[in-house]
């Protein structure tokens, strides 16, 4: 599935300008029709998954306790 510039900021939650200089920059994949550039949607799944699964890493991080510390009793 194809999206236009518009299309796509909105999708990714950009601004418009954003995506058209990456599309200039070739940072996004798009090709030109002749009257505006079309970006295939798909290949912005492998980002949003790779976002979701650090999110729940960091989620599965944050979630663990604190270990009791090994120094906690002083014997001196």
């Amino acid at each position: 599935m194809y999206l236009t510039v518009q299309e796509t900021a909105e999708y990714l939650s950009m601004d418009e300008t954003k995506v058209s200089a990456l599309v200039l920059q070739g940072r996004i994949r798009a090709i030109h029709d002749g009257e505006q550039y079309l970006i295939n949607k798909s290949q912005f799944t492998t980002h949003f998954e790779q976002v979701e699964k650090y999110r729940l890493m960091i989620e599965e991080f944050l979630s663990e306790p604190i270990p009791d510390d090994i120094d906690v009793k002083d014997e001196d």
